[in-house]
């Protein structure tokens, strides 16, 4: 008997949030587990604890998607993983039913999250970060190859080697930072800004800026008003105002699993219809009752005289340069066409992410991997890197497959039943290549070469 079996992971998952976490649940549901045949998975994640976008954890802020669309019930209506069971074991069922709103808020969402991903705390380990991910350069004694992955881990100060068949990154999003500005002292991306505000006094924050069309900087703008009554707020928009998300019933069909298929097989000019009908209903878009939220203030001030909220509409920054105590923003308006400057004490820049992309993390891994005319990846419809045939290890991507799999790429809508296919593709591919791993070696050999 092969004795890398107790020494070589089946799974590893890189980053430990919602999505990795709906395919830990997902592996372990699996109908094959309770045949004896178990998948063994790890999970790496380099915060100290479980964390979903903490910094923007707003008071009464609620979620965007159903709580039905959790990490289990789209897949497994049964779990015991459901929103639904984590309120009766909360104890919160029934209040929860007398809201009449299919919408939790955004801190008992991440609550919810919390106490599923106690249930794994055996297979995931915090505070470790995944540096890089290489192929054995030898078969194991069952003719199998794998992976390498090397891991720092913070808590102890050293690095260890962790063996895997398969790997799923899911390292999230990316925070975008516009070109000419550089985040630091009172300069924040809204993925830090809970955390940057709370070692701010008050009482220093007169004029605060934030910058961004979408649901995160109307949040943050409508927060910062509610809670800084003595400042003046500064809502730097690109559009001519804050644009409606469409959360109505057909369009939000794109959200679909189903909808997946539609744009994986579709043509180029499906997919192109996809973004150009529907980019509304996900991107640089807000929730309707936060805008009406923020009109209502901005009324009532014109009302009383008394302005504390401004809407710099169609301005872009041109630049923030350090004024003493101060930021001084160089703003242009493509209104009038003029530049002006605001001195401000915070900067927030809620300008959004960009995708992740593993093309760093899996390092000479790359080579094996292919690319389409344009330079993205080919995945498979199973979130698999398409990699040559001697390649004998899967690379699954949970978020950076826009371009094949649309607009829930990397959202919540779709996370159980994404997590459940690659759960399906980790264990279906395992036993299927198990007999061929041997051919695979001489030719895995080969491709290193021509690889350099």
């Amino acid at each position: 008997m092969c004795t890398c079996k107790s020494d070589v992971y089946d799974v590893v998952g890189i980053g430990f949030g919602p999505s990795n976490l709906s395919l830990a649940i997902a592996l372990g549901e699996h109908q094959g587990n309770r045949a004896g045949h178990p998948v063994k998975a790890a999970f790496f994640e380099r915060q100290q604890s479980f964390g979903w976008h903490r910094n923007m954890l707003l008071p009464e802020t609620t979620m965007q998607i159903s709580f039905m669309k959790d990490l289990v019930t789209f897949r497994n209506p049964r779990s015991r993983f459901s929103f639904v069971n984590y309120l009766h074991e909360s104890g919160r069922l029934t209040q929860f039913c007398n809201n009449q709103d299919f919408f939790p808020t955004r801190q008992e969402f991440h609550r919810y999250l919390e106490w599923v991903g106690s249930s794994f705390d055996d297979q995931v380990s915090y505070d470790s970060e995944v540096l890089g991910v290489t192929l054995a350069p030898e078969p194991c004694e069952c003719a199998q190859r794998y992976l390498k992955l090397e891991i720092s881990n913070g808590a102890i100060g050293a690095t260890e080697i962790v063996n895997a068949r398969n790997i799923s990154i899911s390292t999230g999003l990316v925070p975008k930072v516009p070109d000419n500005v550089a985040t630091g002292d009172r300069i924040w991306h809204s993925s830090q800004f809970l955390e940057k505000l709370r070692d701010v006094d008050p009482a220093d924050l007169r004029n605060v800026a934030v910058v961004g069309g979408g649901q995160s900087a109307a949040e943050i703008a409508r927060y910062l008003h509610a809670t800084l009554p003595e400042a003046q707020i500064y809502a730097i928009v690109p559009s001519y105002g804050y644009s409606v998300a469409d959360d109505t019933p057909f369009a939000n069909q794109v959200f679909d699993p189903e909808a997946v298929d539609d744009y994986y097989f579709g043509s180029d000019e499906t997919r192109d219809a996809f973004w150009r009908y529907h980019r509304n209903t996900n991107y640089s878009v807000v929730d309707d009752d936060i805008i009406r939220d923020l009109h209502r203030a901005s009324y009532a001030e014109q009302v009383t005289g008394e302005r504390r909220l401004h809407f710099l509409n169609l301005t872009r920054v041109r630049a923030v340069t350090r004024n003493g105590a101060t930021n001084r923003v160089s703003l242009h308006s493509l209104i009038d066409r003029e530049t002006r400057e605001l001195d401000i004490d915070a900067l927030v820049l809620a300008t959004g992410y960009t995708e992740m992309t593993p093309t760093g993390l899996i390092g000479d891994v790359d080579h094996f991997c292919h690319r389409d005319p344009e330079g993205r990846y080919r995945i498979e419809r199973d979130y698999r890197l398409m990699t040559d045939p001697e390649f004998p290890c899967g690379i699954y991507l949970q978020g950076g497959t826009e371009h094949t799999h649309g607009l829930t790429s990397s959202l919540l809508s779709n996370v159980a039943v994404r997590g459940g296919e690659i759960a399906d593709s980790v264990i279906t591919r395992t036993r299927a290549d198990a007999p061929t791993m041997q051919r695979s070696t001489r030719r895995i050999e080969q491709a290193w070469e021509r690889a350099g």
